[in-house]
């Protein structure tokens, strides 16, 4: 697989778009995978280590916006991100020595499925350098009616845009106001189920709600490079370093110069980016319901 230009875009623009990198069948075994953890959480009222739920989520309409950390959910979802055509995309957007960072699977189902107000990742959480990015894995054909994800071009060698709320809190979300001509160049990243887009960890990016009558999956990893270490620590060690996908180990952490504010103190709303941003009246997209 030639993917000559993949980096110089990735450069330019803070983001690649690849389809077809992942096969029908593990795109069929992980539609009924996720089929039966919907099913499951059923059994669930409120957020766990596994759901995080929508409003009005219920055993009779089960109602689930993400599946936290599905890599250790079920092993399909680990599989996926060390498949030999995707490590071929990161090492030449990363180099060599690789660690998977997270995972996490955004569900906006058909009608209701929830925005993400727009953010920088790098606010969450971070690093020594620079050298991270999120992979969104497309589990459903996506269009611009079914909530995509959408990247401003550029702006991953721009500002850190405050994530803090009025409050002096952190919440996860930029100020829509600050930014209107950045959304107003923003790219809707689309394809088939199977592309794979993937966006370094400063890019501005957000997703509007799911108006269509079809489900928007996106499955998501957050890699970085082995001596990229988090500014605010790595407290399990012996785990920090099982979750590398290839190369070496590190305690020598390379050291750049990038731009950081530190998400503390923490938010008032914790748990997932929805939860942050929804201790926020800050918002651009539209709610379900309003």
């Amino acid at each position: 697989m030639a993917h000559d230009s993949l980096s110089s875009a990735y450069q330019r623009d803070g983001f690649v778009v690849v389809p077809d990198l992942l096969g029908p069948q593990p795109l069929a075994e992980l539609r009924e995978i996720i089929a039966k953890l919907v099913s499951a959480s059923k059994a669930v009222s409120t957020h766990t280590a596994v759901y995080d739920l929508e409003p009005g989520h219920s055993a009779a309409e089960p109602r689930v916006r993400r599946i936290k950390t599905p890599h250790k959910v079920h092993p399909a979802f680990e599989a996926v991100v060390r498949s030999a055509p995707v490590m071929e995309v990161l090492t030449e957007l990363l180099g060599p020595n690789l660690r998977l960072k997270s995972s996490k699977l955004n569900m906006k189902a058909a009608r209701y499925g929830s925005p993400v107000e727009w953010h920088q990742d790098w606010a969450f959480y971070p690093h020594t350098n620079d050298d991270l990015l999120a992979i969104g894995v497309m589990l459903d054909d996506m269009d611009l009616d079914n909530g995509p994800l959408m990247v401003v071009p550029g702006s991953h060698k721009g500002p850190i845009w405050n994530h803090h709320d009025e409050d002096g809190r952190f919440c996860g979300v930029v100020n829509p106001d600050d930014i209107k001509h950045e959304i107003a160049s923003a790219v809707v990243l689309t394809g088939r189920a199977g592309t794979m887009s993937f966006h370094h960890v400063r890019a501005l990016h957000g997703s509007a709600l799911n108006t269509s009558d079809r489900s928007r999956n996106l499955l998501l990893y957050e890699v970085a490079a082995a001596d990229a270490w988090p500014l605010l620590g790595a407290p399990d060690f012996d785990g920090f370093n099982r979750e590398l996908l290839s190369g070496r180990p590190t305690v020598e952490p390379r050291m750049t110069s990038v731009p950081v504010r530190l998400p503390l103190p923490p938010a008032a709303r914790q748990g997932s980016i929805y939860e942050n941003q929804l201790g926020s009246a800050r918002s651009y997209f539209q709610k379900v319901g309003v």
